[in-house]
């Protein structure tokens, strides 16, 4: 049995912003999150909305300079939709975007995605000595 043809698109017109703050308000990296947030995060970055049936089911978004450096985050399929490769081919489809190409780094964060991740040539940090972070858990809760 095959899966339902998806749809993957940059176009921010067609993103459904109350759906992505929910889902993204729900999850361990943004829990909490105000739509006011998640609102500049999109408007200041490439974004992809996963479609299946002209419905949101996905999401990912990349703030790069589009010349050397991308930070691939807000990575999610809907629960029901996972296991069926929606996001093997949203992530195949954000590294062949002309905009993200000849980049000497991509990075990400992740707790749980490692063996997604590493399909498509992700891996730890070479010299994690090198990287250095400010990190504000929580801060949403604070706000």
């Amino acid at each position: 049995m095959t899966s339902p043809e998806i749809q993957i698109s940059s176009d921010k017109a067609k993103l459904n912003i109350d759906f992505i703050h929910a889902e993204l308000a729900c999850k361990y990296w943004s829990i909490g999150i105000p739509r006011s947030i998640v609102e500049t995060a999109i408007a200041h970055s490439l974004c992809f909305g996963v479609y299946l049936n002209e419905s949101q089911i996905g999401f990912a978004r990349v703030t790069s300079d589009v010349a050397t450096f991308a930070y691939l985050s807000d990575v999610f399929i809907l629960d029901q939709y996972q296991g069926q490769g929606y996001a093997k081919r949203l992530i195949s489809e954000i590294q062949a975007h002309p905009q993200l190409q000849g980049l000497r780094r991509w990075m990400l964060m992740t707790q749980d995605a490692h063996s997604l991740y590493t399909q498509f040539g992700f891996k730890a940090l070479a010299h994690p000595e090198r990287a250095m972070e400010k990190n504000q858990p929580n801060i949403y809760q604070k706000q």
